[in-house]
C-alpha cells in the first residue's frame, strides 16, 4: 500500500504572470511569462518554452487530430525571476504594520540582487 505524501509543498517564489528566464535545459536563456504554477509538484509552465509534441486522436476540440505542440512543465529550480530585465533570486521581507488598530505582519517579495520590493 502506498501512503499519500505528508510533506508540505515547497515555498514557491515564482507567481503566475511573472517574467522568468530559463537557466538550464534545452531552452536555456529563453525568457517568458509564467502561465501556470503547480505548488504540489514544484513546477511552472512558461509561455512558448519547453515545447513538446502530443499525438492526439480526433475530437470535437481537435477535429483534425494529429500532432499538437504545447508547453510542458519545468521544475521551479530551473527558472529565475526577471526584475528590471535582470535575473535575480527572490527573498522575503516581513514588516509589522498597523491596520484598523491591529498590528499585522505584511510579507513582501524582495529581489536579492537589488534589495527592491517586487510586489
Amino acid at each position: 500500500m502506498i501512503k499519500p505524501s505528508t510533506e508540505r509543498p515547497a515555498l514557491m517564489r515564482i507567481k503566475r504572470g511573472d517574467r522568468v528566464v530559463i537557466i538550464t535545459g534545452k531552452d536555456k536563456g529563453g525568457e517568458g511569462k509564467v502561465l501556470l504554477v503547480d505548488r504540489k509538484k514544484s513546477r511552472v509552465i512558461v509561455e512558448g518554452k519547453n515545447m513538446v509534441t502530443r499525438h492526439t486522436k480526433q475530437s470535437t476540440a481537435h477535429p483534425q487530430g494529429g500532432l499538437i505542440k504545447k508547453e510542458a512543465p519545468l521544475h521551479v529550480s530551473n527558472v529565475m525571476l526577471l526584475h528590471n530585465g535582470k535575473p535575480t533570486r527572490v527573498g522575503y521581507k516581513v514588516e509589522r504594520k498597523e491596520v484598523n488598530g491591529k498590528m499585522v505582519n505584511v510579507k513582501y517579495r524582495v529581489a536579492k540582487r537589488t534589495g527592491e520590493i517586487i510586489d
